[in-house]
C-alpha cells in the first residue's frame, strides 16, 4: 500500500571532521551490495563541494547561460513530463533574481513565467560540461571516499531548482545512484523494483535508460491507475548539513548522502525556494544486460513510432534525445551491446545473484505482492550483488552484515519502522504531500481483490469487457502507445533480451 514514512531521527556519536565512519573499501562494499535505500551520515564533511550553493555557483559560472526546464506548480492528475514543459536559457544570477521577485526579471528570460505559478529546474547538468573551462573544480567532489578512486565532479551531475521543481517518477536502467544535498531540501519518494507493475511503466516519452511511470505520484489518479494503491513508498527528505534534531540527546547530524539502489523508482521534489544537489551514477555488472534491453527497447519504440502518422502534440521523444535513430543504427547498437555483454568477465552473472526489476516482479504475485551509459565493459565492480527484491537466505545474511547504525540509516516504509538502532526511517516532517483518495487510506488489496482483465503489467485497456465478453463500444480504441506500453514492458523486454543472448551463445 502507498504510505509515507514518518520522521525518525538518527543520531551519531561525535567524531572529528577528518574521521570517516567507514573506510572507502567498506563503503564501496555497502554501496555495491545493499539493495534497499539508505542514508550515509558523516562521510563528506570535508568536501569543498559543500560550498556549492546557488550564489557560489553563480559567481563561478559568471555570465554562462544554462538551460532551465519550466513547469507549473499546479498539481494535475498526470505527470509533468519534460515534453510538456517550457525551456529557457538563463544565467544563475537571472534565476536567483527571479526566485526573489526582483524587477530585473520583468524583461529577462523568466519574464513570461510568474514565480508564484511556475518552477524552474536546471536538471541533469553534467559538471564536466558546464565547468569544462574550470577542471580544477572537479576535485571539490570526492567519491573516492565511497571507494571509487579517481571519481570526482567529472563523473557527476548538478541539479539546481526552485520550490516545486520535480522529476517525474521513473527508474534508471543503469547503475545505482549516490546523491548529496548541498542547498535546500528535496523530498524523495522511493518505490522498490517489485512495485513496477503497480506504477504503470511506460517508455513514452522515450529516453534511453529511463522508464517512466504514468502515475503522478503527487496526485495519483486512482480511477485510471487503481493498482497504485498497492505500492509501498519509502519517503525521505534530504537536507544540507548541520541539521538539528533530537534522539534522547541534543545532537547534530552531519551531511547526508542518499544511496538509491538499482531499479528503485523515485519521484523527487524540491520543497525549499532554492535547492542544489549533486549525484553520481555508479556502474554495475548488471548494466551490460540492461544495455541489451535498452537496445531492444530503442529499436521497437523508434520503429513503431516513426511508422505512425505524426499527430499534433504527440511528442514521444524526450528532449534529452536528439533525434529518432534509424533502424540500421539501432541494430548496430544492439549488436554492440550483445558483444559487450559477452566480453565482460562477469557477463554471465546469474539472475539469482543480480536480478533485474522484471525478475523482482516475477517473484511477486500480481495481487498479493511482497544513466545513461555507453556500451562497454567498465563496471566499477565485478562483485556479485544481492537480490533486489524478495527475501532470500543470501540476502538476509547479507543484510545482517551491513553495519546499520548511527552512520548508515535504512529508509524504511512505515510498516517496517522501528526505533531500534540501525533500522530507522529518515524522513521529513509529519506533513504528507501525497493526496489520498477522498480521505481514504491507501490500503493493500487483498489477494482476492479484482484484477485487470488482461494483466496489471499495462494500464487498464482502452476498452473494458462486459460480462458477456464483448467490447464496450463506449470506450475509445487502443492506441499505438497502448501497444507499446505492453510490448516494451520491462518484463517483456527482459525476456526478449534473454532469448537474444541465448541465441547469441549458440
Amino acid at each position: 500500500m502507498y504510505r509515507k514514512s514518518s520522521l525518525y531521527s538518527c543520531f551519531f556519536l561525535y567524531i572529528g571532521e577528518d574521521v570517516k565512519p567507514f573506510t572507502p573499501e567498506k563503503t564501496k562494499e555497502i554501496v555495491m551490495s545493499l539493495q534497499q535505500p539508505a542514508v550515509f551520515c558523516n562521510m563528506v564533511g570535508d568536501w569543498p563541494a559543500l560550498h556549492w550553493n546557488a550564489k557560489h555557483l553563480s559567481a563561478v559560472l559568471g555570465g554562462k547561460k544554462i538551460q532551465f526546464r519550466i513547469g507549473l506548480k499546479t498539481v494535475d492528475l498526470v505527470p509533468q513530463f519534460e515534453t510538456k514543459c517550457s525551456y529557457v536559457k538563463a544565467t544563475l544570477e537571472e534565476f536567483l533574481a527571479w526566485t526573489c521577485g526582483q524587477p530585473s526579471c520583468l524583461s529577462g528570460p523568466f519574464s513570461s513565467y510568474e514565480y508564484s505559478k511556475h518552477w524552474a529546474y536546471a536538471d541533469y547538468k553534467y559538471i564536466a560540461r558546464i565547468f569544462e573551462d574550470k577542471p580544477e573544480i572537479f576535485q571539490d567532489i570526492r567519491w573516492s571516499d565511497f571507494g571509487f578512486p579517481g571519481r570526482s565532479g567529472r563523473e557527476s551531475t548538478l541539479w539546481i531548482g526552485s520550490e516545486g521543481a520535480n522529476t517525474p517518477c521513473h527508474l534508471d536502467s543503469y547503475g545505482c545512484n549516490l546523491v548529496l544535498q548541498v542547498q535546500g531540501r528535496k523530498r524523495w519518494h522511493l518505490f522498490p523494483p517489485g512495485d513496477t507493475s503497480f506504477l504503470y511503466p511506460t517508455r513514452i516519452p522515450y529516453e534511453e535508460s529511463s522508464v517512466f511511470s504514468k502515475v503522478n505520484v503527487a496526485n495519483p489518479d486512482l480511477k485510471r491507475f487503481p493498482q497504485f494503491k498497492n505500492t509501498t513508498a519509502h519517503v525521505v527528505t534530504l537536507s544540507p548539513g548541520q541539521v538539528p534534531f533530537t534522539y534522547k540527546l541534543s545532537i547534530t547530524l552531519k551531511i547526508l548522502v542518499l544511496l538509491v539502489p538499482r531499479h528503485w523508482w523515485h519521484y523527487v521534489e524540491s520543497i525549499d525556494p532554492i535547492t542544489v544537489s549533486i549525484n553520481s551514477w555508479i556502474e554495475l555488472d548488471a548494466d551490460h544486460e540492461a544495455r541489451v534491453e535498452e537496445a531492444v527497447t530503442r529499436m521497437l519504440v523508434c520503429a513503431i513510432k516513426s511508422a505512425e502518422n505524426p499527430s499534433d502534440g504527440d511528442l514521444w521523444l524526450n528532449p534529452t534525445e536528439v533525434e529518432a535513430t534509424s533502424h540500421e543504427i539501432n541494430l548496430q547498437y544492439l549488436n554492440k551491446a550483445v558483444s559487450a555483454y559477452f566480453q565482460c568477465p562477469k557477463g554471465s552473472v546469474s539472475e539469482e545473484a543480480h536480478p533485474s526489476s522484471a525478475a523482482a516482479e516475477q517473484r511477486t504475485s500480481p495481487s498479493c505482492k511482497r544513466k545513461k551509459g555507453e556500451v562497454g565493459c567498465e563496471p566499477e565492480s565485478c562483485s556479485l550483488l544481492t537480490p533486489e527484491f524478495g527475501f532470500s537466505t543470501f540476502q538476509a545474511e547479507n543484510l545482517q552484515r551491513i553495519p546499520f547504525g548511527p552512520h548508515l540509516i535504512q529508509v524504511l516504509p512505515q510498516s517496517q519502522e522501528t526505533s531500534s538502532m540501525g533500522a530507522v526511517a529518515v524522513g521529513s516532517d509529519s506533513r504528507n504531500l501525497l493526496h489520498e483518495n477522498e480521505g481514504g487510506h491507501f490500503g493493500k488489496l487483498h489477494c482476492a481483490s479484482k484484477q485487470l482483465l488482461i494483466s496489471n503489467d499495462c494500464e487498464t485497456p482502452a476498452y473494458q469487457m462486459d460480462s458477456d465478453s464483448s467490447p464496450n463500444a463506449s470506450q475509445t480504441a487502443l492506441s499505438t502507445n497502448d501497444l507499446l506500453d505492453c510490448l516494451v514492458n520491462p518484463r517483456v523486454i527482459s525476456l526478449v533480451a534473454q532469448l537474444l543472448l541465448d541465441r547469441a551463445r549458440v
